[in-house]
């Protein structure tokens, strides 16, 4: 007897920690999420820690190396604190992908359960326009919006965001086809709920996991996406620090003053890097044919 009410108190906790079990199953995904708290880490303490001004100029400090006094990273071509500008440049670059990240998420997530619920015309439309928009190379694609909106972060940033729009859009439609026949959604149709509780209290929430898979690879590209409008000059303005920037104007010295780009650079391969291995292993962790 005492087994028996016991059990459902031991499963409850269980269901809600399988997620976790899982991820902690899944090296390469324990690593991307340790890059991705290192980076994390990095941007939201920027401001509180005694790091030097990172746009603070010291020209006696000019591609001073790694490990000299005051600089432990080295100093830029103006003499720049390294790790003060890495620091501060997480924060820039984490802030420009996530907003724009959200922002394609959010549009294209509503265009796809609009077209994958609806069908018709609408369906036609958008899926048309989304065909159209995935024709061009993604980046191309984002040069021609910065091109017609002028470069700055905020240009840059919805630049990003537009091209990734069909990204979510086809996900998320997909997943609203394969769910817009499903007995709790006829069930719910049958009690006279509405399209839009329909569409976002049974087929959006249904289709989170999903979600939040796309989002965190996606994560990865943003980032890719958004160091290289700034180093070619039309994302983040100088002397912004931005990892982009930073490894735009080291470039010049990779024989004297290698450092100067090699960082900005690995901080860029190790954040993608983490987003995509957390990715993939949230991907395993929230597909039920992986589950055991």
């Amino acid at each position: 007897m005492d087994d028996a009410i016991a059990t459902p108190e031991v499963i409850e906790p269980l269901a809600r920690q399988s997620l976790l079990a899982r991820l902690s199953k899944n090296r390469l995904s324990l690593v991307g999420g340790a890059l991705v708290l290192i980076a994390v880490f990095m941007a939201i303490s920027a401001p509180f820690l005694p790091l030097q001004d990172p746009d603070a100029v010291d020209t006696s400090q000019r591609l001073a190396p790694i490990g000299s006094p005051g600089r432990w990273l080295g100093a830029d071509e103006l003499g720049r604190d390294i790790l003060s500008r890495l620091f501060w440049g997480a924060r820039i670059t984490l802030t420009v992908s996530l907003a724009a990240t959200l922002i394609a998420m959010v549009v294209g997530t509503v265009l796809g359960l609009v077209s994958g619920y609806f069908l018709g015309w609408t369906d036609t439309v958008i899926s048309r326009g989304i065909d159209v928009l995935m024709a061009f190379p993604y980046f191309l694609l984002a040069l021609t919006v910065i091109a017609i909106l002028g470069p700055g972060l905020l240009n840059g940033m919805l630049a990003i965001a537009l091209v990734n729009v069909p990204f979510f859009a086809r996900i998320i439609r997909g997943s609203t086809l394969s769910l817009r026949e499903s007995d709790f959604v006829l069930a719910a149709k049958g009690m006279g709920a509405g399209h839009l509780r329909v569409l976002f209290r049974h087929i959006l929430v249904n289709s989170l996991s999903t979600l939040v898979v796309a989002t965190t690879i996606n994560l990865g590209f943003m980032i890719t996406a958004a160091a290289a409008l700034s180093f070619l000059g039309l994302g983040v303005q100088p002397p912004t620090s931005d990892w982009g920037t930073m490894l735009a104007s080291g470039r010049q010295y990779l024989s004297a003053a290698p450092h100067t780009s090699y960082l900005p650079g690995l901080a860029i391969f190790l954040t993608v890097l983490g987003f995509n291995l957390l990715g993939d292993g949230l991907r395993d962790a929230l597909d039920p044919r992986m589950r055991e």
